[in-house]
């Protein structure tokens, strides 16, 4: 699965089974997730999704966990979304 393929609106749950929230944006290293009622969202690092099943993101750790990363902060680096591989080689800065 590639991060291009994951939805605003599907499921993220810990490898416990329990809901942590809902993909609210996708970028390239990271998912920021909604926790719903909660003030901070998360960014979830790539590296912690396991699998993608039937629109839900599974976890690697704990809802728990999880929620005790640190993930509310932005990631310090742009972290946008690329949409075709190789990016663009060509272009002059």
């Amino acid at each position: 699965m590639r991060m291009t393929d994951l939805k605003h609106g599907w499921a993220v749950v810990g490898n416990d089974g329990r809901r942590l929230g809902t993909v609210k944006d996708v970028g390239q290293n990271y998912v920021l997730t909604s926790r719903g009622g909660r003030a901070d969202d998360l960014y979830v690092p790539a590296s912690a999704i396991a699998n993608v099943r039937e629109e839900t993101l599974h976890l690697n750790l704990t809802k728990r966990d999880a929620e005790q990363m640190g993930w509310e902060q932005a990631p310090r680096d742009e972290d946008a979304l690329e949409a075709a591989p190789g990016g663009d080689l060509h272009r002059h800065v």
